[in-house]
């Protein structure tokens, strides 16, 4: 199914039929997705529904993106950091009644323009929107729909499990997140709500960052979010990596990045570092050996390896908004 929603979104973007074929490859013989998407976890579910919804986007299907939308963040809360995107794509430039957005084709290809640096006021000057506000309403009412109807089968210990628990959690057990060594030695102690929340700082700067610059191109600005908010998380495990995985085919025709070396470079840093990391792991669990303070070590190298690749795809990918402007009676005044 991810196969058939990646392609989709290639072809409505007008990538050439053989990008399109080595972009879906990328996803098909990637070891950690099927790896990972058998072994039991909803993973691959939550990048179909992701993906269904950048397709809805991209039709002008909101009312259906909205839906969807409101389910996966239901289904899994970290969906959320793609709201802002949403609401900035949205914009009356592109999304007006009785008409469809007009899709950038793949051959019209561009650099960052001007306007991404007015955007935060144009944004402002024109948030409530009838589009914005229709996708608000019903991906709210979905998601409190659904986890109004789970609150009354399983109460409290639902919400906290679901949702709140993800907001101070603290986990003591080795994991790739640069956290993890300070959480286990203070993990006897009790943290302070402050303490706990201050994590997300980092984490919530970035993202800010990230979407302001690039959320009219927006399934890239989906895979720097993602890889970003995995690499600072106060926990991290595999599975984590799907999530952005699913995101990578969307991005590749768009790439200035050459297979060889830079590419190359790329994977082997972040595998090499994975590797690395999964070495003191081993030593760890397996053989019982006090390498803590090593496998926390690998995780900030691991970190700084994520941080490295990223900045590479961001500095090597062209900026391509996905929409173009609808011409109004006002801009047609002006001309």
């Amino acid at each position: 199914m991810q196969i058939y929603f990646i392609r989709a979104i290639l072809k409505l973007r007008g990538v050439p039929e053989n990008l399109t074929i080595y972009s879906v490859l990328v996803w098909l013989f990637n070891p950690f997705t099927f790896t990972i998407g058998t072994r039991g976890n909803c993973e691959p579910i939550i990048c179909a529904i992701i993906l269904w919804i950048i397709i809805c986007i991209m039709r002008g299907n909101l009312f259906q993106g909205a839906v969807w939308y409101g389910l996966v963040v239901h289904m899994r809360i970290y969906p959320i950091i793609y709201a802002l995107p949403i609401v900035l794509t949205l914009d009356p430039n592109h999304f007006q009644c009785g008409k469809k957005p007009t899709i950038v084709d793949w051959n019209s290809r561009q650099h960052k323009s001007n306007e991404t640096s007015n955007r935060l006021w144009v944004l402002f000057q024109s948030i409530f929107t009838r589009s914005r506000i229709l996708f608000g309403l019903i991906s709210a009412t979905m998601f409190f729909f659904c986890t109004g109807i789970f609150f009354y089968l399983y109460e409290w210990e639902f919400l906290h499990e679901a949702l709140l628990y993800h907001l101070t959690r603290t986990d003591p057990r080795h994991n790739f997140s640069i956290y993890f060594y300070h959480i286990y030695l203070n993990y006897e102690r009790e943290f302070a709500v402050l303490e706990k929340l201050i994590s997300f700082l980092p984490q919530l700067i970035v993202q800010i960052v990230l979407v302001f610059r690039f959320a009219q191109d927006f399934p890239f600005c989906f895979f720097v979010q993602t890889v970003a908010f995995v690499a600072f998380n106060k926990v991290i495990t595999a599975q984590y990596f799907v999530w952005f995985f699913c995101l990578l085919p969307l991005i590749l025709p768009w790439s200035k990045m050459k297979l060889k070396w830079e590419g190359i470079s790329c994977v082997l840093v972040w595998i090499g570092a994975q590797t690395h990391w999964l070495f003191w792991g081993y030593m760890l669990e397996f053989k019982g050996n006090q390498v803590f303070l090593q496998l926390w070590a690998a995780s900030l190298l691991f970190f700084a390896a994520n941080i490295y690749v990223m900045i590479t795809i961001i500095r090597r990918h062209t900026y391509s908004p996905v929409f173009k402007r609808l011409v109004t009676s006002r801009t047609k005044k002006t001309t």
